[in-house]
């Protein structure tokens, strides 16, 4: 049975983040009230949100508090602990649920939920010491990649071995605990699959993202993607069955290869809004954070449309300075600075949407602008 939760109840977000920041302002917009469990005290979701606890994603006692506080919880990554999670379950409710939480933060668990599934994945080994590593590399080959089971983003716990020579780069991982090895995949893009449900289990797929990456960090992602049609229904059917299995409440996303001959790799999935989604917010008729807090809060989606072709860049540390400086040039550009404190280079400060009426010269737009040039 459907829980519908009205305005001005709370609803508490484990994570402080851009995501969660997002998250907030579409609940405020919708009449909730908001708080916000982040380790740093002035997050860029505590800074849109009416209350904020300032703790560690592991501290019991403040994740209960949290609980006590809220109307229901949700959460805006997927290195939560979810030992903690669910010793709340009892007490608030939690529409996302764990399984999808516990599936996508191991990637074992994923691997081995995608294979039932029968869908399509890179070959892999799970490798728990140096001579599982050493046979791995010997059934799949180089080039292939070892990654961690637990945590690791923008291309963090992983290692790339084309020789014999990374073996003791890679052992480092493997003494850190249990890892996946991943037979190497030839590619010619990368996309991901936005799906938002509901209570009701109704379903929503948002446009296709074809995603740009720059030293494992994402730098673009163009919409709609630019792959056949039968490829983006194939992909979007992948993402709706994975979506009805795991019964999606709020939005999941899944990243995807296409091979030069348009089939399709699953990657991973990300049980969140997602950084490539973040051109809905201007382009399409309702956000992907509007829709995960529609879809946890028991409300109804609308058929999700794209208003206008568009592209989404991200700003690293590196790259604030100037697009600051293009504010008063580019009034048609979408700027978004997340309001984090400390400015390091690689990390993720904002990001600029740009309507486009061609994709093609806008694409000659951002490369001939210097923000981004440091990236290379």
């Amino acid at each position: 049975m459907t829980k519908l939760l009205l305005p001005n109840k709370t609803i508490g977000i484990i994570g402080g983040g851009q995501l969660g920041q997002m998250m907030a302002l579409s609940a405020k917009e919708m009449g909730f009230k908001v708080g916000v469990l982040d380790p740093n005290e002035d997050s860029p979701a505590s800074q849109v949100a009416d209350w904020s606890i300032t703790a560690s994603y592991d501290d019991q006692k403040s994740i209960k508090l949290l609980a006590e506080q809220s109307d229901i919880v949700t959460y805006e990554f997927e290195n939560v602990d979810a030992s903690s999670l669910e010793k709340i379950q009892h007490k608030v409710l939690i529409p996302q649920g764990l399984d999808i939480l516990k599936i996508s933060q191991n990637r074992q668990f994923e691997k081995e939920f995608l294979n039932r599934l029968k869908l399509p994945i890179a070959r892999y080994r799970i490798i728990e010491t140096e001579d599982d590593l050493k046979k791995g590399i010997d059934e799949l080959g180089y080039p292939c990649v070892l990654k961690t089971c637990l945590g690791g983003y923008d291309g963090k716990g992983q290692v790339v071995l084309r020789t014999s020579e990374n073996i003791s780069e890679s052992l480092l991982l493997i003494n850190k605990g249990n890892c996946v090895l991943e037979s190497w995949v030839s590619f010619e893009k990368e996309i991901s699959v936005i799906v938002s449900g509901t209570q009701d289990n109704q379903y929503q797929v948002f446009p296709i993202s074809e995603n740009i990456h720059r030293h494992n960090i994402l730098y673009q992602s163009i919409v709609p993607g630019r792959v056949s049609k039968g490829c983006q229904n194939k992909a979007q059917k992948m993402a709706l069955s994975i979506a009805k299995q795991l019964k999606i409440r709020g939005t999941v996303t899944i990243e995807m290869f296409v091979t030069f001959d348009e089939s399709l790799i699953i990657n991973e999935i990300a049980p969140r809004p997602h950084n490539s989604g973040h051109y809905s917010i201007e382009a399409c008729n309702i956000s992907q954070f509007d829709a995960h807090i529609r879809g946890i809060c028991g409300w109804p989606l609308p058929n999700i449309y794209l208003h206008q072709e568009a592209v989404m860049i991200n700003l690293l540390g590196e790259e604030v300075t100037d697009a600051q400086v293009a504010i008063l040039e580019q009034p048609n550009w979408f700027f978004h600075f997340y309001g984090k404190k400390e400015i390091k280079k690689d990390r993720k400060m904002g990001h600029i949407t740009i309507l486009s009426n061609s994709l093609k010269g806008t694409l000659k737009e951002i490369s001939e602008s210097k923000i981004w040039n440091q990236r290379g």
